[in-house]
């Protein structure tokens, strides 16, 4: 049996997606600055491991979820090795076949576990087309918190609870270069269309803040063919950096700590920066932040909406995923002007 103890050592697994593991980091924070004798040990993919230096009490075991610890009997090997680290209790916040398989191995050998409730229905009920419930749902953050407070550390969410800057290497100030001006983080895409800006909006928004001379802009891609496009729109301009595949993810975590300002979609990238304070300009298609995928910390008017008048269905999925005929353009009603009146309100505020 697992030994009930004030101050003990938590498992938490959340093994994907990068977005959704990044929430868990200001929740992370919370815990551990309140109780600081207590040791957590997180369990996810590799890649995730940089999300969680800088936190103190923390260590991180990587999942081999495509090797050792696939399937079935992978899975109790990674249960074996992980119970070797003399674990007390287990924050499931993922809530998957994965981690549920993992928490039944624990269950059955008398460990305290406790799973997040992702609220499945009132997500359903959201995103439904016919007798739509729109409402705020709770955040992610404030479910996750619950699965601790179950576990019997309570934590109360404040916007204190953001990681510090990161020094910049030798590295990144080869590329950022020194200068006095602003320095903007730009993500443009999304894992779906339906949450993705028209590329061609963008560039003329990146040609407007070019004019200004004021900024130092930073794209943040992903695939190759992000980077080509990323790679012509930053071609001939000193001011425009596309970092993408030019840093490993550590980096790119230094560098978004050092940004004035992140304007992403529905995406991680607002996320990462949200970890860190820094502010977030988001933008919203066929996703709504009702869902509960809020970057951390930020002002709800952060949040450039699609028009939900023109286009009722918003939410018609809670990733994007799913775009109902007639739904293809709903990002073209959030303007250019909207955007970059926003950008220029929100740097104006950092400098108060």
């Amino acid at each position: 049996m697992a030994k009930k103890a004030e101050y003990g050592h938590l498992l938490v697994i959340r093994f994907s997606a990068l977005g959704d593991v990044a929430m868990t980091v200001p929740v992370l924070l919370a815990v551990t600055k309140k109780y600081p004798q207590l040791r957590i040990t997180v369990v996810s993919r590799g890649f995730h491991n940089p999300l969680f230096k800088g936190i103190d009490n923390i260590d991180f075991y990587e999942a081999r979820l495509d090797g050792d610890h696939k399937g079935v009997f992978g899975l109790w090997k990674l249960y074996k090795s992980l119970k070797s680290l003399h674990i007390d209790a287990v924050a499931d916040l993922h809530n998957v076949l994965r981690s549920a398989i993992l928490k039944s191995f624990f269950n059955l050998s008398g460990f305290k576990v406790v799973q997040i409730d992702k609220g499945r229905a009132e997500k359903k009920a959201l995103t439904s087309n016919k007798g739509k419930v729109f409402k705020q749902l709770k955040s992610t953050h404030q479910r996750y918190a619950e699965v601790f407070s179950k576990l019997g550390y309570p934590v109360e969410l404040t916007h204190d609870d953001v990681l510090e800057r990161l020094p910049l290497s030798d590295k990144i100030l080869s590329i950022t270069g020194n200068n006095t001006l602003k320095w903007i983080g730009i993500a443009p895409f999304a894992a779906h269309s339906g949450k993705m800006y028209p590329i061609k909006k963008m560039e003329n928004i990146v040609a407007d803040l070019l004019k200004t001379e004021r900024y130092k802009m930073f794209f943040f891609g992903g695939g190759a063919t992000e980077k080509e496009q990323l790679d012509a729109l930053a071609s001939n301009h000193d001011t425009i950096v596309n970092i993408t595949g030019r840093l490993s993810f550590s980096e790119e975590l230094e560098l978004i700590s050092n940004l004035d300002l992140m304007v992403s979609m529905d995406s991680a990238n607002g996320h990462l920066a949200a970890n860190y304070g820094v502010p977030a300009i988001t933008l919203w298609g066929v996703t709504h932040p009702y869902a509960g995928f809020y970057p951390y910390g930020q002002p709800m008017d952060n949040a450039l909406l699609s028009d939900k008048e023109k286009y009722p269905l918003i939410p018609t999925s809670i990733y994007g995923n799913k775009v109902p005929k007639g739904y293809e353009n709903v990002m073209e009603t959030i303007s250019e002007h909207e955007i970059l009146s926003k950008i220029k309100q929100v740097l104006e505020h950092k400098n108060q």
